[in-house]
This record gives structure tokens, sequence and C-alpha cells, in this order.
């Protein structure tokens, strides 16, 4: 099982608290385990926090006022940018996915002046599993998955991304239920 460039659904039953109701699209899968960022949750701080902690000086309200992302509980005080291919900056790793992930200050400059990249996701952390442990969650019905759309992440609101990759599954979120019945 690759699960490189799928998204990960969580399930109702999620115990674990980083994850529940979470969106996670996978950059990487394979025998050193899986690394990938969460896509539905946002932190509560905004670009203009992180510039203002950098001494990054932004003119532009509407970048200042961007949410940053909680990637995961991994590093989170380790900023990321996940972004489409093209720009490339001091710290980018390209994905066959056709994504992008930059964590430099650099990309941090540039977007403060309105440059490239035009659309991301800033994101502070991000999330990992040893090998083996994403397959023993996905058995053990903690995650549904599915092929990752790039749309899905970077052009569908956040309030409806869970929903949007329930639709790819041909599901309707809202009515997963978790709990399993007897017959």
């Amino acid at each position: 099982m690759n699960l490189t460039h799928h998204f990960l659904l969580s399930m109702p039953q999620m115990h674990d608290t980083d994850f529940r109701d979470s969106v996670v699209y996978v950059l990487d899968h394979g025998e050193h385990g899986a690394f990938g960022v969460i896509i539905n949750q946002i932190l509560g701080m905004s670009l203009d926090d992180v510039f203002s902690q950098m001494a990054i000086r932004c003119d532009d309200n509407a970048i200042r006022e961007q949410d940053v992302m909680r990637g995961g509980p991994v590093d989170e005080g380790h900023g990321l940018v996940l972004h489409p291919p093209g720009p490339s900056f001091e710290l980018t790793r390209n994905f066959d996915s056709g994504v992008s992930l930059s964590s430099s200050r650099d990309i941090l400059e540039s977007l403060a002046r309105g440059g490239e990249p035009q659309t991301y996701l800033a994101l502070l952390g991000h999330s990992g599993w040893a090998p083996g442990q994403l397959e023993m969650e996905i058995a053990s019905n903690a995650w549904l998955t599915s092929p990752a759309d790039p749309d899905i992440i970077f052009h569908t609101p956040l309030a409806d991304r869970r929903q949007a990759v329930g639709q790819l599954l041909g599901i309707d979120v809202a009515q997963i239920v978790g709990q399993s019945g007897h017959a």
C-alpha cells in the first residue's frame, strides 16, 4: 500500500484529538513511514503573526490576514508552505504528485511582497507516522483513504474540504457514524 498523494479522512471514532474531523494530505508514504499535512484546521493565527515574529514587512492587508493552518502535531513550530510546483526557494521539495513544499525564509518574504507562489497553504507543523503505523490505523478503521485532488487542497473553501473528500469517495461525511451494528 502506497498512500503518497492521497487524502486521509478521519473517521468519527478517531480518538486522537489532533486528527479529529481532519483531512490529511499525504505527501510521502513508503518504507520509512508517512509524511503529510492536515489541510482543514486553522491555528487561530494569521500570516501577519508569522511575519511579525520573523521581522518581515508586509503592506498588503489581504496577505497579512490570511490564516495559518495547523499541519499536524509534529514540529509545530516549523513553518511550511504547500504550493503548486513552479517557484523554488532555498528549501523547496518538489513531490511527484504535483505539489511542492517550501520551508525557508525566502518564501515568506516572497509571500509578503505579493510574489510567487500565488496559490498556497501556510502551515505550522506536519503529520508523521512510523513505518507500519498508518497501515495499522487504517486497518482499525481510523481513516478512509482517497486519491488526492489538488483542487481540493488549493481551491476548495476550508469548511468544505471534508465533504469534498467524502464526495470523491461517494459518501456524505455527515452520515458517517462511529459505531457499527450487529446483525
